[in-house]
């Protein structure tokens, strides 16, 4: 019997996500491996059949995180470690992104993370045990121009960490605020949503901060691997 632990890992088909889950299974853990397009892990399920399941999970759909916490269970039995790492990036001056834009960016960075958290307490409240790793960033310590929306996402999900740490310490139960900087993931390419239309008066503060985010692409001194 496999006793290793379980990881139920969000946004893992690409990025962090995708360096993580490799990662886990190369140390011979056992993983849900969640994405949008779970197609996009067909090669991990090839490669590691016994102890690696991918699942379709927009965690925007509190049914399809609810699932996935149940297919965990159904899978292995248990959960060990939940990795709340699906997000992107909506930057652009504030008064410059529409309302949905500002919606969707609260909607995946933080209530997905929510309720990905809150569907899983009683399962690890009922182990007395389990781990919650959610993905912040250097921009849950301190926001820019063009920043905001972005940076309150991840202001907030530090908040309700610091919080859930404290309420869950006697259960035996972990909660950690993991806050990478400049890595050359695809946050810069397909992870980043930018306005449709500018305001030129916010150009030299947006709109350079984009320009140069631009310019950092692929250059990123962090290496996820």
């Amino acid at each position: 019997m496999n006793d290793a632990n379980v990881w139920l890992i969000t946004g893992s088909s690409t990025g962090f996500g995708r360096s993580l889950t490799e990662a886990v299974l190369q140390h011979g853990y056992r993983v849900i491996a969640t994405a949008r397009k779970p197609e996009q892990l067909d090669d991990l399920v090839a490669k590691y059949p016994q102890t690696v399941k991918a699942i379709r999970l927009d965690v925007t759909n509190p049914q399809e995180v609810r699932a996935a916490i149940q297919t965990a269970i159904d899978t292995f039995a248990r959960i060990d470690v939940v990795v709340n790492n699906a997000g992107f990036g909506s930057l652009g001056a504030i008064e410059e992104l529409s309302d949905e834009a500002i919606r969707r960016q609260f909607d995946t960075n933080l209530f997905g993370a929510l309720d990905m958290m809150r569907a899983v307490l009683p399962v690890l409240r009922q182990q007395r045990s389990g781990h919650i790793l959610n993905v912040s960033s250097v921009g849950g310590l301190v926001a820019f121009g063009a920043t905001g929306i972005y940076c309150a996402t991840k202001f907030a999900l530090e908040a309700i960490s610091e919080a859930l740490a404290k309420e869950v310490a006697s259960l035996g139960i972990k909660v950690t605020i993991i806050e990478p900087g400049a890595f050359r993931t695809d946050f810069n390419g397909r992870s980043l949503a930018v306005p449709d239309q500018t305001i030129e008066e916010y150009a030299p503060v947006s709109g350079e901060f984009l320009k140069w985010m631009e310019q950092m692409d692929g250059k990123q001194p962090g290496d996820p691997a």
